[in-house]
């Protein structure tokens, strides 16, 4: 059986990620609900403590980076209650109608190709973020992606510009009379009006493009997958690792979350059962991805929310977790043998009321 303490697997942690200070963008993607806006608020607290600045960007409409610093975010970085240079910011991966405020009148012409090119409306926006983050020189920037397919949608949207300008120009060919009389009917001269949505996309797509090269560069970014150890998960995982090998964007770490661990001195045939279930997946993990460091993260009774949560939850980022007892040793049977007789004696006096009550009766 694999396991991480073997010598010739990869740390087991993402210390790696810290070191790493040429790092300029960090994305932290994986599959619904397996913990993903933590992991993304941990690294950045732990990156905070070693770069000059950190932003963290969620790009999932679901927005539970506000729940997770249990502190408001909006679509401009807001500096994060208890930090001096960590930032955080929610966006929306949709053009929101009212933010696009112009003077030429092109946005219903460009409403118009959303329809025809799906994912364009999304890509435009991606674009204009991007425009806004490379004028702020963050040191290093966290991106909390919404579930997997948005993510790799994301990774598509240089060629989905593409496309967009590609059916600008053949509009402008087929339609350049209608083209002209719609621009004079909103009150735009002709020739700024098609410059303009042609300009538009042009410097979107450069923006892209030139981000794009930056994302293929294991110097300057790496991709952190999250999972949980399940069938659904692991599959995930591997799809997601296979389509950023495809476009050609860095990955070496995977994150498991919510593993239960070999500890528990309360006898439970559920948590056995889980335990069993588990172990057969994380076995594949290390299997499958021998040379990724792979950080195994416990399963907590609680929620991880607010900044001290967060923070006393970050040691087990750097240091591989251990359980508190050894299963088979003394003291974890001298405490298994208090637990059950503290069960027992309270499964005593519960019999003992039922006694009384039936009496009365």
């Amino acid at each position: 059986m694999a396991s991480n303490n073997n010598q010739d697997l990869p740390e087991a942690t993402v210390q790696n990620v810290l070191e790493q200070d040429t790092l300029k963008w960090v994305f932290v993607g994986g599959k619904g609900g397996v913990g993903k806006t933590t992991c993304s608020s941990i690294l950045g607290i732990l990156l905070s403590q070693v770069r000059s600045s950190v932003l963290i960007i969620s790009t999932d409409p679901a927005h539970n980076l506000s729940d997770a610093f249990q502190q408001r975010f909006t679509k401009s970085p807001t500096l994060v209650n208890g930090f001096s240079n960590l930032y955080a910011m929610e966006i929306d991966p949709t053009v929101e109608k009212e933010d696009s405020v112009t003077s030429d009148g092109m946005d219903d012409f460009l409403s118009d190709l959303t329809n025809a090119i799906p994912g364009i409306d999304e890509a435009m926006s991606f674009a204009e973020m991007l425009k806004l983050v490379q004028t702020m020189d963050y040191s290093v920037i966290v991106f909390d992606t919404a579930p997997t397919g948005h993510t790799l949608r994301l990774l598509q949207f240089p060629s989905t510009l593409e496309k967009g300008l590609a059916k600008v120009m053949s509009l402008k060919s087929r339609f350049g009379g209608v083209l002209s009389q719609m621009t004079r009917l909103l009150g735009v001269d002709e020739e700024f009006g098609e410059a303009a949505i042609l300009g538009k996309l042009e410097g979107m797509k450069e923006i892209i493009e030139e981000v794009n090269k930056q994302f293929k560069d294991p110097d300057l970014t790496t991709f952190v997958c999250v999972c949980i150890p399940e069938f659904l998960s692991l599959y995930e995982t591997e799809r997601l690792v296979q389509e950023l090998a495809k476009f050609e964007i860095d990955t070496h770490n995977i994150i498991i979350n919510q593993v239960i661990f070999d500890e528990e001195v309360v006898e439970s045939k559920l948590l056995k059962a889980r335990m069993r279930m588990q172990q057969k997946y994380l076995d594949q993990f290390y299997m499958l991805y021998d040379d990724f460091n792979i950080t195994k993260l416990p399963l907590l009774p609680q929620e991880v929310c607010g900044v001290e949560a967060l923070k006393g939850f970050s040691h087990h980022f750097i240091t591989p977790y251990k359980p508190s007892l050894a299963r088979g040793s003394v003291e974890e049977l001298e405490n298994r043998v208090a637990s059950l007789k503290e069960q027992l004696k309270d499964a005593e006096a519960e019999l003992e009321k039922v006694r009384k009550g039936k009496q009365k009766v």
